[in-house]
């Protein structure tokens, strides 16, 4: 079902994250293909960056609001604009605030945050979709990203997975625990960041699903990469990737 009168019109901006443009081309690819499934009409601004959390999240005010006024002028805030990532979207909609808090142009920042919505949820409660359609067989353990708290974006997610016939979610202990990564968090404390990595492998893992997925692709990469140092191995997948294989699947 589309309430198509949530958000006006179906022109949509996708802001594809440093990590998706450098890592993870297939979850730009599936969240275009996920958009026009929808109705959309997705446009790529080539003159995207960052949206400025490192530089936010190391202190650095200055080079903060210098990336955050570039993002600004970039995508046009009477689009949707789209974020395949939960702390990306959690920054525009919630660190802008507090790095131009005393800013003349905080009002150009909140603007363009009420423009922005995390994948899952623009789906769910920005367009009123209900249910997913297609098929995926597996067993999926869903990370829920710290930077989703406080947002509709992992309960959206659960909502769409739960309806893909032939998807089964697994419950799994500490499912609040953080991964561990932390954005800069993982650079300053490697040791604590890496150890708390390890534990929510193993919750994640502990039923052996088919699939870990994750609303992030921070957590995706930082998960990946200490499974692979321990010579584990686990099949990860994006959420819009997901939803994208479903899609696929109908046809």
């Amino acid at each position: 079902m589309l309430a198509t009168d949530r958000v006006t019109g179906t022109q949509v901006q996708l802001m594809m994250t440093c990590l998706c443009d450098t890592f993870f081309d297939s979850v730009a690819q599936a969240t275009v293909e996920v958009l026009e499934h929808v109705g959309c009409t997705v446009e790529v601004p080539e003159a995207q960056t960052c949206c400025g959390q490192p530089a936010f999240n190391s202190g650095d005010w200055d080079s903060t609001r210098k990336v955050a006024r570039h993002t600004c002028r970039t995508f046009d805030s009477s689009k949707p604009t789209i974020l395949p990532s939960g702390s990306c979207s959690h920054m525009i909609s919630h660190g802008y605030d507090l790095a131009f808090e005393k800013e003349d142009d905080l009002s150009t920042a909140q603007t363009f945050a009420k423009s922005s919505w995390e994948l899952c949820d623009f789906l769910v409660n920005g367009l009123g979709i209900e249910s997913w359609p297609g098929r995926f067989d597996a067993k999926i353990s869903l990370h829920r990203s710290c930077h989703t708290r406080g947002t509709q974006t992992y309960q959206s997610a659960v909502k769409l997975l739960s309806s893909i016939e032939g998807v089964e979610l697994i419950e799994f202990d500490e499912s609040e625990q953080c991964c561990g990564f932390g954005g800069t968090f993982s650079v300053a404390y490697p040791n604590t960041s890496v150890s708390m990595g390890k534990l929510k492998i193993e919750k994640l893992t502990a039923d052996k699903p088919d699939i870990v997925g994750a609303v992030d692709m921070a957590c995706m990469m930082h998960l990946s990469g200490i499974a692979n140092k321990q010579g584990r191995q686990f099949n990860k997948l994006h959420v819009s990737e997901i939803l994208m294989k479903a899609l696929r699947n109908a046809k």
